[in-house]
């Protein structure tokens, strides 16, 4: 509170004397006694100090600075939560609009990609041909050569039906199986002969465009696929070696637990060492793509049999003459899908040894779908052993007519 001044005090009595009435204008109109100086200095001094008192209650926390900070942050608090309360239900809402939109992204992406690989089945059936592919279930190819006739044989007499029962199988459940192999550098040959003459007598060959050679795999895998989409709309094409027990009805089972997935590549996933010595039976020329000396491959399935679904083999058709060749097939089919969205599924199933460890009771009464020897890379001496493997590891002739497609 300040001190009142002479300057505040004086004008004050100045201006009610003003008002006090003088005896000698008046006369004797007035009746009261006059106002003396003193009194009015009185008066004034202490309309001041009531002055003073009542502002001093209405503004003295006002004038109290920690009041006024605490005031701030009050109003600052309140707006602060009033925002917070807006920028939360707004957020809300926009992480709804967000979800909302990233759902109907992701609905309008697999529309466009199950359009496109739609789009890219029908240009690679429609290819080279004016009749439409059969459909079927799976295509099994069964990678032989020239020189493998005893293999071929070991085979229809152990897991593969023949004849009749194999087109029955083709047109009942939609599974077809063929024994796949090239030319030979001689067209019209003893080679070549040879083998029209066998497929005349079973029927069961695919013939490729292709010059066999065991150097060459990578290209036959990736024509197998091509030519085999191009007369089966499949849902599955498998490649397996002519030295490996199957079991049909494993597989198909297998297989169908798989059919409402997109690009399915299926088998034993291994990864092992780039070979980059010369003079090795796996050497790869190429190793110094995969890093430096002594580096490992990349997951791949293993060369012996491996599935794919019927996108991935449109992908190899329509892309076929890019997509690298490197010098072991299962590597080329791996590298084809390792930029892809592709599932890679490691059924460790479809790898399993020759007996015992093949036998159902070493493997909780399951059959495996697939059965060679590592060692070997098939079933060693597989000519003489595929009816052993077969007779202790198979399923049965005929459960593969009591499995469900």
């Amino acid at each position: 509170m300040h001190a009142c001044t002479s300057d505040q005090i004086i004008p004050q009595y100045y201006a009610l004397s003003i008002y006090v009435p003088n005896r000698k204008q008046e006369g004797r109109k007035m009746r009261g006694k006059p106002m003396t100086g003193k009194l009015t200095l009185f008066l004034c001094f202490a309309s001041f100090l009531a002055g003073s008192l009542f502002t001093a209650r209405t503004s003295i926390h006002t004038r109290d600075p920690q009041f006024l900070n605490h005031l701030e942050n009050l109003e600052a608090a309140q707006d602060c939560d009033h925002k917070r309360k807006l920028v939360e239900s707004s957020d809300q809402d926009i992480m709804v609009e967000v979800t909302k939109t990233h759902q109907s992204l992701q609905s309008l992406e697999k529309t466009f990609e199950n359009w496109e690989m739609e789009m890219a089945l029908s240009r690679t059936n429609g290819r080279n041909q004016r009749t439409p592919p059969e459909k079927a279930f799976v295509v099994i190819g069964i990678n032989t050569a020239f020189s493998s006739k005893k293999r071929r044989d070991s085979i229809r007499e152990s897991w593969m039906p023949r004849g009749d029962s194999l087109k029955k199988l083709e047109k009942e459940k939609g599974i077809v199986i063929r024994f796949v192999i090239g030319k030979s550098g001689r067209p019209g040959g003893a080679l070549d002969r040879a083998i029209d003459e066998e497929e005349e007598v079973h029927g069961d060959f695919l013939r490729l465009r292709h010059v066999e050679d065991y150097h060459q795999l990578s290209t036959k895998t990736r024509l197998y696929f091509t030519t085999a989409a191009s007369l089966w709309a499949a849902e599955f094409y498998v490649k397996v070696d002519d030295d490996v027990h199957v079991n049909l009805g494993a597989l198909v089972s297998a297989l169908e637990r798989h059919r409402s997935k997109p690009r399915i590549y299926m088998g034993c996933m291994k990864s092992g060492p780039v070979l980059f010595q010369k003079g090795l039976k796996y050497h790869e020329p190429e190793y110094w793509k995969f890093g430096e000396e002594g580096n490992e491959y990349f997951r791949h399935a293993t060369g012996q049999i491996y599935v794919i679904s019927k996108d991935l083999a449109a992908y190899i058709s329509l892309n076929f003459p890019i997509l690298h060749r490197y010098a072991n097939e299962d590597v080329s089919l791996g590298a084809w899908f390792i930029g892809l969205e592709v599932e890679h599924v490691d059924d460790r199933s479809m790898c399993c040894g020759t007996p015992p460890d093949c036998e159902p009771k070493s493997n909780g009464g399951n059959v495996c779908v697939a059965t060679f020897d590592w060692s070997c890379s098939g079933i060693c001496e597989s000519v003489d052993k595929m009816k052993e493997v077969h007779k202790l590891c198979g399923e049965g002739n005929a459960a593969i007519w009591n499995v469900d497609v």
